[in-house]
């Protein structure tokens, strides 16, 4: 953890020496947001990951009905059926677990966070936050009254810090659902709705939020504030990639599509697939041709006669 340490301590430092300029920096507001600079440094320097994540998941809505049909195939045989499924997922450049990828990454860097706080308190030093100013954002207090290093569980009876910490838990438990609903509802493929991915992506919408509330009451305020503003940044992110660059064959899709059209009903373009400034021409009726009439039969005699 001491590389992590590092690197947290210069970015919340330097945040803090910079907002301290401006805020108390004894105060639970500079450290406070400090914390959520912290967060949005890790977020920006994650985003190629979540590109990645974003192309996998795609990939795997996309190879749903291949899946469906190695699973009639292979049904019977479930070694066969995981061998070709890995196959499949290897051709598609997937894997179901893409989607963790964040999620795992960001976990040693929040426990490292949590363990700063949780020590700072008592003067414990981690990389650059020497003992005197780890005691110092131990001891910071929001509003005052809420220390941050205090948790929902732990906070000397004070209740001010029991309803930050239950409203930041709220929060988190909420953005945490909302962001995996909004993948799930929008960006999903009616094939894609029924398959293993698809129970995979069900069980994270109802586990995680589950996992982050019941462990949530054991987090020091500046480790909620942490992860909720992470949170928000996720699906603030998923909600732009979902609006402008939408799985096909998705309902988030089919409404890009529906606002390209009256985005260019609005400047006057043709729609897609006529030529502008096109005239429709009316058929012309052509003039009418004199009727033919057959020669009358004659007679033998008559013809004797001609």
């Amino acid at each position: 953890m001491t590389p992590l340490y590092y690197v947290i301590s210069v970015v919340l430092v330097g945040f803090h020496n910079v907002l301290g300029t401006v805020l108390d920096p004894e105060g639970g507001a500079s450290w406070v947001l400090s914390i959520v600079g912290l967060t949005l440094v890790i977020r920006a320097a994650l985003i190629p990951l979540f590109v990645k994540q974003i192309k996998s998941s795609r990939n795997m809505q996309l190879i749903q009905p291949k899946v469906k049909e190695l699973q009639k195939k292979y049904g019977h045989d479930r070694e066969r059926l995981a061998q070709e499924t890995m196959a499949l997922y290897k051709e598609a450049g997937t894997n179901p677990f893409a989607s963790c990828l964040p999620i795992l990454l960001q976990m040693p860097i929040f426990f490292a966070l949590f363990r700063l706080i949780d020590q700072a308190a008592d003067g414990k030093a981690h990389g650059v936050l020497t003992s005197e100013r780890a005691k110092e954002f131990g001891q910071a207090e929001l509003f005052g009254t809420i220390p941050i290093s205090d948790t929902f569980l732990s906070n000397d009876g004070e209740w001010t810090v029991m309803v930050l910490a239950a409203v930041l838990v709220l929060a988190m438990t909420a953005t945490t659902f909302l962001t995996q609903r909004q993948l799930m509802s929008k960006n999903m493929p009616a094939d894609a709705l029924s398959g293993p991915y698809a129970q995979q992506q069900k069980m994270l919408l109802y586990v995680l939020p589950v996992v982050f509330a019941v462990g949530g009451i054991a987090f020091p305020i500046g480790v909620l504030f942490y992860w909720t503003t992470s949170n928000l940044w996720t699906m603030g992110q998923q909600f732009y990639v979902i609006r402008n660059n939408p799985a096909p064959g998705t309902p988030a899709f089919a409404a890009k599509q529906e606002r390209d059209r009256a985005k260019a009903a609005r400047k006057g373009k043709a729609p897609e697939g006529e030529q502008p400034g096109a005239v429709a021409t009316e058929a012309v009726d052509e003039p009418a041709r004199p009727a033919r009439h057959q020669p009358k039969r004659q007679t033998r005699s008559q013809r004797k006669k001609r």
